[in-house]
């Protein structure tokens, strides 16, 4: 497990006094603020985020540091982590995408099947894209209960039942 979790994203500037565009994927939205300090790839850290209004994708933001239109702009489309030490535990049913990353995934018989290489939401339901050794195209498989009984963060796998087909 990393130490980090992605919590959002900066979309780029809002105005010019700069304030930003915050994308939030948190379970409760405005919950982003109070994770910081939020942290870049690159390790730059931000200690303060003020929310400052709701857009329909996610919010505005004042971050420290950041005072002019240019110093938003150059944060665009940066991910934001915070330590996994101040996010809420969560329940034996769910999981931090970060978590699943990396996991080998297996078929109900215990055949290696491949390794999650992204989750993916697209609104309807998630996605864990698969890498299959040998091929160049990933799979995508449906992050259900049913396609997915299992998932064991300590063994480091994910035991699959996917839809007939889907592998071959």
């Amino acid at each position: 497990m990393t130490d980090r979790v992605i919590v959002g994203a900066i979309g780029g500037a809002f105005g010019v006094q700069g304030e930003v565009r915050l994308k939030s994927f948190c379970a409760d939205p405005q919950d982003i603020a109070d994770y910081a300090p939020l942290y870049t790839e690159d390790g730059r850290a931000f200690a303060q985020f003020v929310l400052t209004g709701q857009l329909k994708n996610g919010f505005t933001a004042r971050i420290d540091g950041v005072v002019t239109k240019e110093d938003a702009d150059a944060l665009r489309n940066l991910s934001l982590y915070a330590d996994r030490a101040v996010m809420p535990s969560l329940p034996d049913d769910e999981y931090y995408y970060a978590d699943l990353i990396g996991l080998t995934v297996v078929d109900t018989g215990g055949t290696t099947l491949g390794t999650v290489k992204n989750v993916m939401d697209h609104g309807a339901g998630d996605l864990l894209e698969i890498i299959v050794s040998g091929q160049s195209e990933t799979i995508l498989l449906p992050f259900t209960q049913v396609a997915v009984p299992t998932v064991d963060l300590a063994l480091k796998r994910i035991v699959a039942d996917p839809p007939e087909g889907l592998f071959s």
